[in-house]
């Protein structure tokens, strides 16, 4: 499959905010880059009308879409979001040549080998095996989870619904946690715990281990008041939140056996300042029995905010000779 034309309009579309840009030519960065919020439109379609309306951006030739749910054939229904569409429909109404649409961790893995190092926080030791498998866990509205291996003289990005494992716990209370969300979800998956709603979900946990009303708080109301020590079951529901998500990522780093490192996206964590650094995210990573010391030898990286790399995932993804894994 030849590399796709230029100009290219390039999004990241989560439940939440949906990220367009541009690249006007080979070799370019993406540019125009404008934030919309997915409330404020009604479909795809409109969110990317919206953005070519106030950008001012020409038609483009080609465009690819990262979007955070599973894309498995032409019609892509968004699990965190009620949009709905044909890739194929939505192709010839924006008038493009090609549109590509990927699992959103699909294209950030596809910018894994890009990022500088200022784009990257290490939070504990270890170091990259060079060719190895990477690993990516992002908590954000949803947890995304993705992997990038090396193929020849390229790389082959594995997408993954690994956000949706079934949760395990290291500790009594987390046992606990766990009993809580599987009496009111069913099936308690890492994203009842490790999302914007997971972290309102381990705040009403906290509040009913503390025998207190919870109040309806929302994501960011709980990281708030987390931050400025104001309310114990929110710090609680942080705390809760790492040592959690040190496991899952734990978990993720020894399924793919990731000794290229294992990469932290998604906003939630970097919203939440250094705290991961004095969590217990990094011994939970590690704490895996006989397998510790494998497990120390791999760094982990928190990708910092900035250009949202996932776009320049998006556009690497229309220069694979083959449609990426989505």
């Amino acid at each position: 499959m030849e590399s796709a034309p230029f100009p290219r309009l390039v999004g990241d579309v989560g439940g939440t905010q949906a990220r367009f840009g541009v690249v006007v030519a080979p070799g370019e960065g993406v540019t125009q880059i404008r934030e919309l919020a997915c409330d404020d439109h009604g479909s795809l379609e409109s969110a990317v009308a919206g953005y070519l309306r106030e950008s001012g951006v020409v038609a483009p030739a080609a465009c690819a879409i990262a979007i955070a749910t599973p894309v498995t054939g032409d019609r892509v229904s968004m699990t965190n979001r009620d949009w709905s569409f044909s890739i194929e429909s939505l192709r010839q109404r924006l008038g493009v040549v090609r549109l590509l649409v990927l699992n959103d961790f699909t294209a950030l893995a596809l910018a894994l080998p890009a990022l500088a190092r200022e784009e990257l926080e290490p939070v504990g030791g270890g170091e990259a095996t060079a060719g190895a498998v990477r690993a990516l866990v992002g908590p954000g509205t949803g947890l995304g989870v993705g992997c990038l291996l090396a193929a020849g003289d390229g790389v082959l990005p594995l997408a993954s619904e690994g956000g949706h494992v079934t949760l395990s716990a290291a500790a009594e209370r987390e046992e606990r946690v766990i009993a809580a969300l599987r009496r009111e979800f069913g099936h308690p998956s890492a994203e009842r715990a490790l999302s914007g709603s997971g972290l309102v979900n381990l705040y009403r946990f906290a509040c009913a281990e503390a025998d207190r009303a919870p109040l309806p708080l929302s994501p960011a109301d709980v990281s708030t008041r987390a931050l400025a020590g104001s309310d114990p079951a929110c710090s609680e529901a942080v705390e809760l939140f790492f040592a959690l998500l040190g496991g899952v990522a734990g978990n993720l780093a020894l399924t793919v056996g990731a000794r290229g490192g294992v990469y932290i996206g998604g906003g939630i964590v970097t919203r939440l300042g250094d705290w991961i650094h004095r969590s217990q995210f990094r011994a939970r990573f590690d704490a895996k029995g006989r397998l510790a010391a494998y497990l120390s030898a791999i760094p982990v990286w928190l990708i910092r905010p900035g250009s949202p790399p996932a776009l320049r995932g998006a556009n690497a993804a229309l220069d694979l000779g083959r449609s990426p894994s989505h």
